[in-house]
């Protein structure tokens, strides 16, 4: 089954690590059906939202949109800017990992960006409905529980002690913080130079 790891991931994650270390570690297996696939929800839940929902602002009545092509760029962008976001940080993962690791040193960056960003890209449903106070909570939760099967998932996956994968997973924490200021910065760019959201009322 495609993405047979996502339900274990939430219903018992420290079984679902042991599992997904013992299988074959390849950009197919972890990124190509999975990755690629979740990344798509926040996207396709985004451009629905802004374009056929849309928002209000206070205690207007106006309701604000996107318009279809404005939408379908800036949704496309997002969309690349997860994948390329989970090599990366995969990418990150393996080179801090031999600092770590001891005498294992399979490539598993890829599988626990994979895993643990799963929560935050099914928490794109909420999209759907483009309320800022709903969107901010339930982010805020798959946040939450992103990080902790970050810090629950290294030392199962890496195979080292808990306290060696607590100072691994705070410099994927970093690493993921530094990613994001990165991300705001190239979006201001892309506003700035003229390819921003086009919004329509009605």
């Amino acid at each position: 089954m495609i993405l047979n790891h996502i339900w274990g991931i939430f219903a018992h994650p420290d079984e679902e690590w042991e599992s997904i270390r013992a299988e074959p570690n390849t950009l197919s297996r972890h990124y190509f059906t999975h990755a690629l696939l979740l990344a798509a929800i926040p996207a396709v839940c985004g451009y629905i939202g802004i374009t056929q929902v849309g928002w209000t602002v206070g205690a207007s009545d106006t309701v604000y949109r996107l318009t279809t092509e404005s939408a379908l760029f800036l949704c496309i962008l997002f969309y690349g800017a997860m994948i390329v976001g989970v090599i990366v940080l995969g990418k990150f993962i393996d080179f801090l990992a031999e600092t770590f690791r001891g005498d294992d040193h399979t490539p598993r960056g890829i599988a626990l960006a994979t895993y643990t960003t799963a929560p935050l890209f099914l928490s794109g449903l909420v999209a759907l409905y483009p309320v800022l106070w709903l969107d901010l909570i339930v982010g805020l939760v798959a946040l939450a529980y992103s990080v902790y099967l970050l810090y629950e998932g290294i030392p199962i996956l890496m195979n080292i002690p808990k306290e060696r994968g607590f100072i691994f997973a705070s410099a994927i924490v970093t690493i993921g913080m530094v990613m994001f200021v990165a991300l705001l910065a190239i979006t201001v760019i892309i506003w700035g130079i003229g390819l921003g959201p086009i919004y329509i009322t009605g």
